[in-house]
């Protein structure tokens, strides 16, 4: 295997490969990148962790904060199964002989994981020509040039391979770490919703079931997932005095365990709907750039207005009940008194005149709201592609710190999910900008560690902080000044480093036991489908079960002595790997025998996912 890349996911793909898989791997990386940005706490690392302790220090008055901030640096020797360690190589460009060097003509499967697009492209292409059933897998932000790119490479291994021969092996795979870490990032910080993973013929969500009041997880959904770590365990798996196996998430438990589990919160399989194509988890939006008329107008200026009708259909009826006139006179008399046309009630009655002197009065109060209806209408459809300021008594939404790659896809998943949102970016050329102007999403332009920012993002009455932001102290910064505001807020904060993540997780949750505080690692969350393709397997998504990472891959039944001729009851291996679906089928019998031609959706941890190699 070969990985190239400049940041930390190719120092996690490549501790992924050897680690878990066993392979030999080949890193390419540009002159110092071991040590500019090494795999541990992130590219700051003391930095980061010099002002975690400070910040934690001066917000609870606590010592000894920064558990587990200090790393050793990246270790180089062999891996659980003995592997020795990678060899490196450094070079400034991915240039063909660069290329060669490493390997690639010889390699079974190359990684390129630059944050560049363009990088990655170009070297795709040198490397497809160096080795036509080498198996690519690239990481590209743009989706719809992802698909072309696939598709370009595809056809240029079937022909150079002979028409498809090899074009198993010579496959290639598009994926984004921004797309792989959205939807378990976005579930982490809305409760009571689902990780969704969407498979070629299903769509599936697995869901947190609480034990029921003897203690036992209620029966439901397709399968239990995952039995989650007792209540007062530590769910990073850490060596803790109440640390140990029996304190950990249990994935994939069979029936007997999920039986005797007692006291244990379960993480369930559920399908939510069936799924016709790539947008059918998207809720149907407003066609059109025209507002509908309800945002034309404020509330106020609605109220105002209805009440003017109310007051001119009150004076027609009183003057139809005074002179007795036919009830359509009697409201074309009242719209010339409200409009001041010239028709005086001389002459007439004295109740007759009482009420034009009253129509006159609500014509004079109509002008002012009229004027007002006709600016305030101008003014929203002058800012319909503007940004949207947060709304006056806003509540119960996600407040998302950040608008660049990770946060963009965040976004988009938690307003497919119709959550509220309120973003806060720095960067008035940041690229999820436009996303946040097309789905109309308030935006907060500032500084968030300056004051002030987050109280304008309505931080007080927030359901949850989400920080995504690129820059780790940034992120620890909002998240324990929003703590400040409001010790019970939930947070949900994006880490470099999972471990630097599992320190900050374990000082939170420590300070502020009342509040459910959450760190993610993108390149924790999205090597391991980074990893799988590699290896030829097609992985659908990537489910955090507390520290515990468990996936969903499409499998050829063909070749896998444990899925061949047996049936999907029998395929099911505890803590390992679980069948959960048939391509072609909307439910699968558990006797249903799997032969070859057969294509299965599984649920796998990392190892059962190798051992199906």
């Amino acid at each position: 295997m070969v990985v190239c890349g400049d940041d930390g996911l190719a120092h996690r793909l490549t501790a992924e490969l050897r680690g878990v898989y066993g392979e030999q791997v080949t890193l390419v990386v540009p002159p110092n990148g071991r040590t500019a940005r090494p795999p541990v706490v992130g590219r700051a690392r003391a930095a980061s962790a010099a002002l975690f302790d400070r910040m934690v220090n001066a917000a609870v008055g606590r010592t000894g904060a920064a558990t587990g901030a200090t790393a050793s640096p990246p270790s180089t020797s062999g891996g659980p199964n003995g592997v020795d360690g990678p060899r490196v190589l450094e070079a400034a460009e991915l240039s063909e002989a660069v290329l060669a060097e490493a390997g690639v003509e010889r390699a079974t499967a190359l990684a390129l994981v630059f944050d560049d697009d363009e990088t990655n492209i170009r070297a795709a292409l040198t490397a497809r020509r160096l080795n036509p059933r080498l198996r690519l897998v690239l990481r590209l932000y743009n989706r719809r040039l992802g698909q072309h790119i696939e598709e370009l490479l595809d056809q240029a291994a079937a022909l150079a391979t002979g028409n498809g021969e090899g074009g198993t092996d010579a496959s290639t795979t598009v994926l984004s770490d921004a797309d792989t870490a959205a939807p378990a990032l976005a579930a982490t910080a809305v409760a009571g919703t689902s990780k969704v993973v969407q498979t070629e013929g299903l769509l599936l969500r697995a869901v947190e079931r609480q034990p029921n009041p003897d203690g036992r997880v209620p029966a439901s959904g397709l399968c239990t997932l995952a039995l989650l770590s007792p209540a007062g365990a530590d769910p990073t798996g850490g060596d803790g005095p109440e640390g140990g196996a029996d304190q950990e998430p249990r994935l994939l438990p069979d029936d007997d365990e999920v039986r005797q589990a007692v006291g244990r919160a379960a993480v369930v399989l559920e399908q939510a709907s069936a799924a016709v194509g790539p947008e059918s988890a998207a809720p149907r939006r407003r066609v059109g750039g025209v507002p509908p008329l309800a945002s034309l107008f404020s509330r106020r200026l609605r109220w105002s207005l209805a009440g003017i009708v109310g007051c001119v259909v009150a004076l027609a009826v009183a003057l139809w009940l005074v002179t007795g006139i036919h009830p359509l006179g009697a409201f074309y008399l009242t719209l010339l008194d409200l409009f001041a046309i010239d028709n005086p009630a001389i002459g007439e009655s004295l109740g007759r005149q009482i009420l034009q002197l009253l129509s006159g009065l609500v014509g004079l109060l109509l002008l002012p709201v009229l004027l007002a209806a006709v600016l305030e209408g101008l003014g929203t459809f002058r800012t319909a592609s503007a940004l949207r300021k947060p709304p006056r008594g806003l509540g119960g939404h996600v407040v998302l710190l950040g608008l660049g790659k990770i946060g963009t896809r965040v976004l988009t998943r938690l307003r497919e999910l119709n959550v509220p949102v309120v973003c806060v970016e720095s960067d008035p050329e940041a690229r999820g900008l436009a996303t946040a102007r097309r789905l109309r999403v308030p935006v907060v332009l500032g500084d968030v560690t300056q004051e002030g920012v987050l109280e304008a993002a309505k931080i007080h009455r927030a359901y949850a902080l989400l920080a995504v932001t690129s820059g780790d102290t940034t992120n620890l910064e909002a998240v324990l000044y929003a703590r400040t505001v409001r010790p019970d807020l939930r947070v949900v904060l994006r880490l470099y480093d999972d471990d630097f993540a599992t320190a900050v997780y374990r000082t939170l949750r420590a300070a502020y036991p009342q509040a459910l505080t959450r760190s993610r690692s993108v390149t924790h969350l999205a090597a391991p489908a980074f990893a799988g393709a590699m290896l030829g397997r097609q992985v659908l998504g990537a489910i955090p079960v507390e520290r515990r990472v468990l996936l969903f891959a499409a499998v050829d039944v063909a070749g896998h002595h444990q899925l061949e001729g047996r049936t999907v009851r029998e395929a099911f291996q505890a803590g390992s790997w679980r069948v959960l679906a048939l391509e072609g089928r909307t439910d699968t019998a558990p006797d249903h025998v799997l032969e070859k031609g057969d294509r299965v959706v599984v649920a796998a941890t990392r190892r059962g996912l190798a051992e199906l190699r």
